[in-house]
């Protein structure tokens, strides 16, 4: 069993093979696909997968920080219409911050950030971070729900040897690891032999970003989950079986999923 925690399958780049995407992630051994919502745009698509494919990919419902602007107040209130009506919605993701591309709107992501938090508090869900230039904000704005039922995944976690292990302070919280950890250059290997437990891991595609190797450069894809998962086997030295077994009980368990 392997569960990618982190799939934009909706997208246009899978438009034209979205069956086949599935049945090779079928075949590589995914059993679930969790798909993280980016903003208004994009919630009839990720709904419509999720509804062709019942009981193998899962949607979220958030606002993607990048797509945070001046007309932040009404895209959250777009989140908050679906997140108050019956839904399947397994996470309030993706949500965070993101000071990579653009600074203008860093208070509205603060504030957005925020306001998502409370929410996933309110409904009981996992929350889905993403972090990019940004982490020190991430810990502050987090730091006061350290002690409460929060819970949730360090999305796509880059970061360094210190930024782990304040991760690891969230104990209701994974890590999210996906193809960056197969890079030549990545020194993610290291940082998560020396300090982060296989116990406090998740796997994730990203798709169709982040491809890991060997085929870098492609449009990734759920399947190719295989290649970090192998990769991870590695790194810690264990069996494929136990980084199977171990990530995907932790993946269920964040996410309240039952087998």
């Amino acid at each position: 069993m392997l569960i990618d925690t982190h799939s934009h399958l909706f997208l246009e780049e899978f438009s034209k093979d979205l069956p086949q995407v599935i049945e090779r992630a079928r075949q590589a051994g995914v059993s679930y696909i969790f798909m993280p919502n980016i903003d208004s745009t994009t919630i009839e698509s990720m709904l419509a997968v999720c509804e062709d494919f019942p009981d193998f990919c899962f949607p979220m419902i958030g606002l993607h920080p990048t797509s945070v602007n001046e007309a932040y107040k009404e895209e959250l209130a777009i989140v908050y219409e679906h997140l108050s009506a019956p839904n399947n919605f397994i996470a309030i993701g993706e949500i965070g911050l993101d000071l990579y591309w653009d600074k203008t709107f860093l208070k509205e992501q603060l504030l957005a950030f925020e306001k998502q938090i409370e929410w996933a508090l309110e409904y009981d869900l996992p929350i889905v971070i993403h972090s990019r230039e940004a982490f020190d904000y991430i810990y502050k704005v987090m730091e006061p729900y350290k002690n409460t039922a929060l819970r949730g995944v360090f999305h796509s976690f880059t970061g360094t040897l210190e930024e782990a292990v304040k991760c690891l302070d969230f104990e209701q919280f994974m890590i999210g690891i996906n193809g960056v950890v197969t890079f030549k250059k990545s020194v993610l290997p290291e940082i998560l032999l020396s300090s982060v437990p296989l116990e406090r891991l998740v796997l994730e595609t990203d798709s169709p970003y982040l491809t890991p190797v060997p085929n870098r450069g492609k449009r990734n894809e759920s399947a190719n989950i295989k290649d970090t998962f192998s990769k991870v086997a590695e790194i810690y030295q264990v069996s494929l079986e136990r980084v199977s077994q171990v990530t995907s009980e932790n993946a269920l368990k964040v996410f309240g999923i039952s087998k």
